[in-house]
């Protein structure tokens, strides 16, 4: 079959599933976006690239598959930069086509030229300059390969104009779909770990049970390795507690007996505590980031460490582990199983873990999550909002969100009790990353309510977006925390600069966040007053055939609690004030 380069491209992303892509065509990638228009990828027109490729991670995020971007040369791939790199961090799959000046003129400083996959090398799993139109089926499927297995993450691949380009005679090719054999042959450096070592995995069987006070530290790579339903029943074969890290959350239910919540900077009392306390901690697909660990050489100092994780890299990178096993979360996880249940049928018990379940049990009745409710004529607390917003949803209603205090609530407050529920921006800590996330997620998962949180800062950043959302007939919820200020910077320059707020105060009024959202095509809502919540959300709920935004006007004087300030340990953890004393409880708390 004879084809173009362009016709080529679009070809290999259909026979890879790819049912939908985020773009903004341009110069270098005209030529491909001509077969689009006969093509069954549905194609979302974004406002800005850098919407396109959080797009494609929120797509990822919700339903385990790869997001497609594609964008053009020069600004085109710049601007996607930061979704690549917030990919990587958070290990997203993501394959990502930029346009790139003709062969000839690669190196001459042509208009719109840019050396991206130099620029990408160190934010992408891998990326390709692809130099002729006969490779494009190839790179296709190693893009998609790389970007799926192993430790999942971004791959960029970067086109040439004149191979795409149908007047162009170096465009023509013929059609040569590899086979997985041909695809395997081809990246012969490449293999990606599944099955743990059985010694190492016998080793970790012992020692959990010999262990009187474990706590199993869940990351994100549970999700990746859909390992949800394995470490359920890991957990509740062994009845050890459960902490879901910031990129975890969901992949254990909040509302199971045995789980603990949010271990971290902002983590509550109970997991951060129970694993400062530990013997023995079971870290499955965690990477014991600096948020978890606090300052590293005072972190869970009595525990012994299981480190389990598909890249071999991060096992020791930050703690030395007791017992490193590299593989796949899920097969490691099931070949535990089995390996605790042949010795407990063999007669192997364990100590007696009841003096630490109480121990547990009393942090959390002393240090529930909480906060003072509001006083007369006081502002909204975000807090409050977040629990209205969770009890007037779905269970399994998506929530995205972007980065700052807001971000930390919605982690804390909200009740994920499935899998996939939760998005966010973890390692690189993007703000805007929600809008465009939540419209993503909102078209891979269409049967979902998707509701993205945001702060008036982050929906700065990236609300033209949901002009693509109106006009795509996306219809995303979005609430935002208006507190007029970038507020997790005020709150650490109340608590660590004296309170010199230094260029952190945007305003409530300014812009009009109403009239905006109406502009751009959506419902807007503004919400002042406690009574004006419920109502509000039951209206943007009743609301399916548009993108709505409701403003909430919070308390600026609002702070994050628990927090373990940056350079100090998790025995530093700070509470609210009102709980430091005896522990006081007001609000509704969480875990």
């Amino acid at each position: 079959m004879d084809m173009n380069g362009g016709q080529a491209l679009i070809r290999a992303l259909e026979m890879e599933g790819t049912e939908v892509m985020f773009g903004l065509p341009g110069g270098a990638i005209l030529p491909v976006y001509d077969p689009v228009l006969d093509s069954t990828i549905r194609h979302i027109l974004v406002r800005h690239e850098q919407g396109a490729g959080h797009m494609a991670e929120g797509y990822a995020h919700a339903t385990g598959r790869p997001g497609v971007a594609m964008v053009t040369s020069g600004p085109g791939a710049t601007n996607i930069v930061t979704p690549l790199a917030d990919a990587y961090m958070d290990s997203i799959p993501m394959v990502c086509i930029t346009g790139q000046v003709p062969r000839a003129a690669i190196g001459t400083d042509a208009f719109q030229e840019c050396d991206i996959t130099g620029i990408t090398q160190a934010v992408t799993k891998h990326n390709f300059l692809v130099t002729s139109a006969d490779e494009i089926p190839l790179v296709i499927r190693q893009a998609f390969h790389l970007a799926t297995t192993g430790r999942p993450g971004p791959v960029l691949v970067d086109i040439p104009k004149d191979i795409v380009d149908p007047t162009n005679p170096a465009s023509a090719t013929g059609w040569d779909w590899p086979t997985d054999a041909e695809v395997e042959a081809s990246l012969p450096g490449y293999h990606p770990a599944t099955t743990g070592d059985p010694e190492a995995i016998e080793r970790a069987a012992e020692l959990i049970l010999a262990a009187e006070r474990p706590v199993l530290y869940v990351g994100g790579g549970i999700l990746k390795a859909r390992a949800a339903e394995a470490l359920r029943e890991l957990a509740e074969l062994t009845q050890i507690r459960v902490v879901t890290t910031l990129m975890a959350r969901g992949a254990f239910p909040d509302g199971h007996d045995l789980c603990l919540g949010m271990p971290g900077m902002h983590g509550n009392y109970t997991a951060v505590t129970s694993m400062q306390r530990s013997d023995l901690l079971i870290a499955l697909g965690a990477r014991f980031d600096d948020r978890v660990t606090g300052k590293v050489a005072g972190f869970a100092p009595e525990a012994k460490i299981i480190h389990a994780d598909i890249d071999a890299a991060e096992l020791g990178k930050v703690r030395r582990p007791d017992v490193p096993i590299h593989g796949d979360c899920r097969l490691i996880i099931e070949d535990l199983v089995a390996a605790l249940r042949r010795r407990l049928s063999a007669g192997a018990t364990t100590p007696d873990r009841g003096p630490w379940n109480s121990q547990i049990s009393g942090w959390q009745e002393r240090y529930p999550l909480a906060y003072e409710p509001p006083a007369e004529g006081d502002q909204l607390k975000p807090q409050m909002v977040l629990e209205h917003l969770r009890d007037s949803v779905p269970e399994d209603t998506i929530l995205a969100s972007g980065v700052g205090q807001h971000q930390m609530w919605a982690s804390q407050y909200w009740r994920f009790q499935h899998p996939y529920t939760w998005i966010n921006s973890g390692g690189l800590g993007t703000m805007g990353f929600s809008v465009p996330a939540a419209i993503g997620a909102k078209v891979g998962r269409p049967d979902r309510m998707v509701w993205a949180v945001d702060g008036d800062g982050c929906f700065q950043m990236t609300a033209q977006e949901l002009v693509t959302a109106s006009a795509e007939r996306i219809p995303v919820k979005v609430a935002i925390l208006n507190n007029a200020y970038l507020g997790m910077v005020r709150q650490w320059q109340e608590m660590f600069y004296e309170e010199r707020y230094s260029e952190v105060y945007l305003s409530p009024d300014l812009p009009d966040y109403v009239k905006w959202a109406e502009s751009m095509g959506c419902v807007g809502i503004r919400v002042e007053s406690p009574e004006e919540i419920q109502p509000a959300i039951d209206k943007a709920n009743d609301i399916d055939d548009r993108p709505v935004v409701v403003e909430f006007r919070t308390d600026s004087r609002e702070k994050v609690f628990p927090m373990v300030a940056a350079g100090t340990t998790n025995d530093e953890i700070q509470v609210p004030p009102f709980q430091a004393g005896h522990g006081v409880q007001t609000g509704e708390g969480g875990h």
